[in-house]
């Protein structure tokens, strides 16, 4: 069966730009969902976190005014317990061999902004899995995960590809734009990715190549069902 790493990330703040702390971590639709879809197709995953930290979900990701209603955040909450062993004991992202798994999947939440877009382990294992054709994947603030894939000559490694995360507009209507040090779809934008976007908080995703990436938190679903697929096709790993 494919074997899938999902870094998560171990922050549960983001530092803003007037150096206060926003507690967040990661969002739980982002990964109670895929992690559904995964369990689904008999995905063999592996989680993963900088220092191998239990990590934090954002308890926003929790709020029935967030979810949709007390219902969705009942069902949420349930799933979270469901993996709770795993969530306690993740591998150690320092230790990860990328050569060990058919591709890796990162869940957004605001926490990937602070630990995982400078993590020079997900740097090493993005490179990797990009230079051997295994699948690189990501959802919402996930593809802060990629930032750090920085090529010898100062070059991000996925300048040209084409990319969906969290958007500018939606980091406004969330009401951190103006108090963020920076923002995920400029970065990406900045550093060459090619960025596509859908409607503000609907399904959206991309395929490009051995790249997967979805707009949001409601895009995980559908982001996660196209890592299956890819993963199913057979033709990634070169």
């Amino acid at each position: 069966m494919p074997s899938l790493l999902v870094a998560l990330s171990g922050a549960d703040h983001w530092t803003l730009k007037d150096g206060t702390r926003h507690p967040t971590g990661f969002w739980a639709e982002e990964f109670v969902n895929p992690m559904g879809v995964f369990r689904a197709a008999g995905l063999d995953v592996t989680l993963a976190t900088p220092g191998g930290v239990r990590p934090t979900v954002d308890q926003r990701s929790l709020d029935p005014a967030m979810t949709g209603g007390e219902q969705e955040t009942a069902r949420l909450r349930q799933e979270l317990d469901s993996y709770s062993e795993l969530l306690a004991a993740p591998t150690p992202l320092e230790q990860v061999t990328p050569e060990d798994y058919d591709g890796v999947f990162v869940p957004g939440g605001h926490g990937p902004m602070e630990d995982l877009a400078v993590s020079s382990d997900m740097a090493r294992i993005v490179l990797a899995m990009l230079d051997s054709g295994r699948l690189v994947s990501a959802v919402c603030h996930g593809p802060a995960g990629l930032l750090p894939a920085q090529r010898p000559d100062g070059t991000w490694a996925l300048a040209g590809r084409t990319i969906s995360c969290f958007t500018d507009e939606e980091e406004e209507q969330a009401g951190l734009a103006d108090k963020a040090p920076w923002l995920l779809e400029d970065r990406i934008r900045q550093l060459g990715g090619q960025v596509q976007k859908g409607p503000a908080w609907q399904p959206f995703s991309v395929v490009d190549g051995n790249l997967v990436t979805g707009q949001n938190p409601a895009s995980s679903t559908e982001t996660a069902h196209k890592v299956v697929t890819s993963l199913g096709a057979g033709q990634l790993r070169g």
